[in-house]
């Protein structure tokens, strides 16, 4: 008779950030996303854009922002990413005096209200790196992996702040005429990326305990490229870093349940992939994911409750043997 084999818990890490640490690998952490932007991919954005968003100008989008963060850390959030430029495909740049204007006053409010949040800033702007750290944020997300910026990482060796490092095959505007991309060479060519971009990292002063990865999913991974990517993330454990995972109502998680999704329904593009996303969670965490980055905590919560007792039973049961 064949046993299944049950996955191994992760390791376990120490974190550092700006002010404290973080051990990362008993449960699954869980990373809120706050999108300060008029054009997010999945229509989350809390800043106007003449849609019946909120108004930026006025105030209200940030009061709005600053209300859903505060809201995500009630239902359960263990760390919350404020992103204030989106990055989605053919996504157009944003100067770094705008990103700070949606940014700094949702960022600050938070603060004011709890001063022990745990916050991570989604740039790739050095400027504004500095300027989030200087008000309390913790962490700097940078989806270009120090590539974008040659400033970045001198901002974040100095200030000791946590870095999550993504891999980013070119920019969004090339992401749709990129060529694809081989199945057996996916998953070398984004373990390769960011090994240089862990070095680039150490060798600008950065430590490695102060370093998390991202593998990128969508970021120049296109459909079925991603699940490659997925299916083999353990290997990204030879690492020897946390693993992060944006993997939220991705795309490719659309693409595979479309023709599947009951019919007739007018479907929010959160509601048509809001059971793909918790598969695809789930996957992750048993693949060895120590951090998923999500729109909707409570989904995620309940996914990685049960997620996370499967690995520490797989773990009983090899000391056991």
């Amino acid at each position: 008779m064949t046993l299944l084999t049950l996955p191994v818990a992760r390791p376990l890490f120490e974190w550092r950030l700006r002010s404290r640490s973080l051990l990362v690998g008993d449960r699954t952490l869980l990373m809120a996303i706050v999108n300060l932007t008029p054009d997010s991919f999945s229509g989350d954005g809390l800043r106007g854009n003449g849609n019946g968003a909120a108004s930026s100008s006025s105030g209200t989008g940030s009061k709005l922002a600053a209300a859903t963060a505060l809201a995500a850390l009630d239902a359960g959030a263990d760390l919350l990413d404020l992103g204030a430029e989106s990055t989605r495909p053919g996504a157009h740049p944003v100067s770094a005096a705008e990103e700070q204007r949606r940014l700094l006053p949702v960022l600050e409010a938070v603060l004011r209200a709890r001063p022990e949040a745990v916050i991570s800033v989604d740039t790739y702007h050095a400027s504004t790196a500095r300027a989030a750290l200087a008000a309390g944020a913790e962490i700097i997300n940078d989806v270009s992996g120090l590539t974008w910026d040659d400033e970045m990482a001198e901002v974040v060796a100095t200030t000791g702040a946590g870095l999550i490092l993504m891999h980013t095959r070119g920019r969004p505007g090339d992401w749709r005429s990129q060529p694809p991309l081989p199945a057996s060479e996916v998953l070398p060519l984004v373990f390769s990326g960011l090994m240089e971009r862990m070095a680039l990292a150490e060798a600008m002063g950065i430590e490695p305990l102060r370093m998390i990865v991202d593998p990128g999913f969508g970021f120049g991974k296109r459909g079925a490229e991603n699940f490659t990517l997925l299916a083999g993330l353990g290997r990204l454990h030879e690492l020897g870093r946390p693993l992060l995972l944006g993997l939220s109502r991705k795309g490719f998680l659309g693409d595979a349940v479309r023709e599947v999704l009951p019919k007739g329904e007018d479907l929010t593009l959160a509601d048509a992939r809001r059971n793909a996303t918790t598969a695809a969670h789930v996957a992750a965490v048993l693949a060895g994911a120590h951090i998923l980055r999500v729109h909707e905590i409570q989904p995620a919560r309940e996914a990685c409750a049960v997620t996370d007792a499967l690995l520490m039973a797989g773990e009983t049961l090899m000391f056991e043997e």
